[in-house]
């Protein structure tokens, strides 16, 4: 098994808050930040949350090695919304044979794309400063979540970067069968596509053992369980969910006083 350990110095005061505490601020802030879709509620809370970096202990070039994928998938949801999207209102910026966009696309474009970034952002700072040992704890003792579910979901967690060595040991077998797509893209689609079955074959097969294995320890057995580490849940956990709270609140605030403030449904 490969051990994961998060990347936040243990001393910063965000980053030694309680893991469940971490978990709901995250959530206050998405949620809130799905109400609406314009760009600007997100922006500043993107802002908000990059200020905040340091105090987790975690440096910005370690942030963006981890969140990289996130960027990329921003960009990606922003040039598809730019070039396919239905309602082309405001005036034209560019037109370019069959592609148009207008004003209106294009914010509603950024808009999408930096709520992406806002929402995910709290999550990746979570989990790159929590150990997964200490939030199945806190979420047993704090939430009371059924142990079952908690020691399952630490289990699936510290298992997934083994699906990273699985499939370089997949590859390197077919490649020493003589089966490799070489630059042919075709061929490497439909050779990345059997590869990814086969990883999902080995994965659901490990989670069968994994939940047959936790049966027989007796995790369904509904008998109380002890923890051998202590989580607690104080002041300055409940002030880390407020400070979220208001953090949201501050970036709808400042989109609703800038007319720009679009909600999601209505």
């Amino acid at each position: 098994m490969i051990p994961y350990q998060p990347i936040a110095a243990s001393d910063a005061p965000l980053a030694r808050r309680n893991p469940v505490a971490k978990l709901a601020a995250a959530l206050v802030v998405s949620i809130a930040l799905i109400a609406t879709v314009d760009p600007v509620a997100p922006a500043v809370a993107i802002g908000f949350e990059l200020a905040v970096v340091p105090l987790f202990g975690v440096g910005y070039p370690a942030l963006a090695r981890r969140a990289w994928p996130l960027l990329l998938s921003a960009l990606g949801i922003m040039c598809t919304l730019v070039l396919f999207a239905a309602e082309r209102t405001g005036p034209t910026l560019l037109r370019v044979g069959p592609v148009l966009v207008t004003t209106g696309v294009l914010v509603t474009a950024l808009g999408m794309a930096l709520r992406v970034i806002a929402v995910a952002l709290p999550g990746v700072l979570v989990f790159a400063t929590t150990d997964p040992t200490d939030l199945t704890d806190a979420l047993v003792q704090n939430v009371k979540a059924p142990p079952r579910f908690a020691i399952g979901a630490l289990a699936a967690f510290r298992l997934v970067p083994l699906l990273a060595l699985e499939w370089q040991m997949l590859s390197m077998a077919r490649r020493a069968r003589g089966i490799d797509a070489g630059r042919n893209p075709l061929a490497r689609l439909r050779l990345f596509g059997s590869t990814a079955f086969a990883l999902l074959v080995g994965a659901i097969r490990r989670g069968t053992r994994l939940a047959t294995a936790m049966d027989a320890r007796g995790f369904d057995s509904g008998s109380p369980r002890t923890s051998a580490r202590r989580q607690r849940f104080g002041g300055a956990d409940a002030a880390l969910i407020v400070g979220a709270a208001a953090l949201a609140a501050g970036a709808l605030a400042v989109s609703v006083a800038l007319g720009t403030f679009r909600p999601l449904v209505g």
